[in-house]
């Protein structure tokens, strides 16, 4: 079996089994299928099961190497180029890990290949004022009444309930209605389902929204452009970007900023770590754990403020 059926029923398989997020399998795709035409010039011919049984560590050192090379070459920041590095690994691990379920290839090989190192990347939220006015302020800037009340409804969803953009806008209409009464069911990374209670002001700014979208069918998406198509998480990052420019805010007021802000002002407030945990959907404590030290940095810089402080 060929290399490239193998990666199209591994992608296959990310899609309809784990539930990967279209936007993951297409990066998988591209990560691998570069690693397999570089591993294919390296052993002479493509490669199949037994060829990639009997790969060595030292020659998926040579498809980093060439790898990193390459990207040197490429725009972006150091950590950024390193963190894409460590993606591509990541997606060849999980690939192999199919190989191995499903053809018992050994992964051994792979497992010895360190992955680039990254810095850790502490979540950046918005000031507790920035954040609770953004929604309106975003909103304001819409010439369209229609894109105005989406705006506020979309904005005030990610920062009230702390969703990821993708999944705000794979929301139907269906999910707006019964949130009301049972609190908005998500959909989040692996196919996770979780259950988010809304805030008043959340439902406030959903109910505004719903009664003037212009496909009140069911199965509508919950947020759409003027055309009456779901709208593009691309498109909500342009609207925040013309926002975050007026506001003289950086590049990380972003709709992810809007989320990152909602988990730090609950732990600021002394919400339980695994609370957050649920109300993200994140599979790890781990993971909700960055925000415990974003809190600690907020805390040292309160410190710092102190009279005592300077010396």
């Amino acid at each position: 079996m060929l290399m490239h059926e193998c990666l199209d029923s591994w992608l296959d398989w990310l899609t309809h089994e784990k539930r990967a997020r279209p936007n993951t399998v297409l990066a998988y795709r591209n990560d691998v299928a570069t690693a397999l035409a570089f591993l294919g010039e390296h052993l002479g011919q493509e490669p199949d099961l037994s060829a990639f049984t009997s790969l060595r560590t030292s020659d998926f050192r040579a498809w980093l190497a060439y790898d990193t090379n390459r990207a040197e070459s490429g725009k972006g920041t150091p950590d950024g180029r390193a963190r894409s590095r460590a993606r591509r690994v990541s997606a060849l691990r999980s690939f192999y890990h199919y190989l191995h379920i499903r053809h018992g290839v050994s992964a051994s090989a792979l497992r010895q290949l360190k992955a680039p190192k990254t810095r850790k990347r502490l979540p950046r939220p918005l000031s507790r004022d920035m954040a609770r006015s953004a929604a309106s302020d975003i909103a304001a800037l819409e010439q369209h009444p229609l894109c105005a009340a989406r705006d506020e409804a979309l904005f005030t969803l990610l920062y009230g309930a702390g969703l990821r953009i993708g999944e705000a806008l794979a929301l139907d209409l269906r999910d707006c209605d019964r949130a009301a009464e049972s609190g908005l069911r998500v959909t989040g990374k692996g196919g996770r389902e979780r259950l988010v209670p809304l805030l008043p002001n959340v439902l406030k700014a959903l109910t505004l929204w719903r009664s003037q979208h212009p496909c009140p069918a069911p199965e509508a998406p919950l947020f759409v452009g003027l055309r009456g198509k779901r709208l593009q998480p691309a498109v909500a990052r342009r609207v925040m970007q013309v926002w975050r420019e007026q506001s003289g805010l950086d590049n990380s007021a972003t709709p992810h900023a809007l989320r990152h802000s909602f988990a730090t002002h609950l732990l600021e407030g002394g919400a339980d770590l695994r609370a957050i945990q649920e109300l993200l959907g994140h599979a790890s404590l781990s993971t909700t754990q960055a925000y415990t030290l974003a809190d600690e940095r907020h805390l040292l810089a309160v410190w710092q403020a102190h009279p005592r402080a300077r010396k």
